[in-house]
């Protein structure tokens, strides 16, 4: 059974700073690239960062570029978002997944506050 953890969320004001961990399980997660995703209230679902299955290569949505740093480690089974400089419009569930995403491994995400 495939499963995707999502954890260290939380409330931080402007210009704070978070650390987001996603742990997979039940998947051959080496071969995966995969990738953060968010949904803010009233918003639909979209893509913030991707990094392939080596951790070889990065991939940022534009609202992120220079202050989020998207992290693997195979060894663990972990995808990891550093996340600098936070703004109100950072606010969200974050969730992980593959790149590009399976309907059906969604979890159940982690909120982030940014509060001004």
């Amino acid at each position: 059974q495939v499963e995707l953890v999502e954890s260290g969320g939380g409330q931080v004001q402007t210009g704070g700073s978070l650390r987001l961990s996603c742990t997979a399980s039940g998947l051959s997660f080496t071969m995966l690239n995969m990738g953060w995703f968010r949904q803010a209230p009233g918003k639909e679902r979209e893509f913030v960062a991707g990094i392939r299955h080596n951790g070889g290569s990065t991939t940022y949505a534009e609202p992120v570029k220079g202050r989020f740093t998207i992290s693997r480690d195979n060894g663990r089974n972990t995808v990891s978002l550093q996340m600098n400089n936070l703004k109100p419009d950072d606010t969200a569930v974050y969730f992980c997944n593959t790149n590009p995403p399976v309907v059906n491994m969604w979890g159940q995400g982690t909120q982030v506050t940014v509060s001004s």
